[in-house]
């Protein structure tokens, strides 16, 4: 009789952890997030000008919500590019 051979799919899967992100705004208890913070409102935009999501930034859903406000107002201030070419 011949032996199965082994593959990847009949190895056991090794758990990968992630480290939980947190909100930056919450742990800093900042309950505004102001459009004219321009400093603040650059650090979570891409270098081609779009908003990083919250899955990269961390930030909650709550405050996700309130910063794309925010960049969307700077953005129509101009005070923030809308894309950079």
């Amino acid at each position: 009789m011949k032996r199965p051979t082994r593959n990847a799919s009949s190895r056991p899967k090794r758990k990968t952890f992630y480290q939980k992100k947190i909100c930056r705004f919450c742990a800093d208890a900042i309950d505004v997030i102001d459009y004219k913070d321009v400093k603040l409102i650059k650090n979570l935009l891409t270098d081609r000008g779009k908003i990083i999501p919250s899955r990269i930034s961390g930030n909650c859903s709550r405050h996700q919500r309130k910063l794309t406000v925010a960049i969307k107002r700077a953005r129509h201030m101009a005070l923030v590019p809308f894309t950079i070419s």
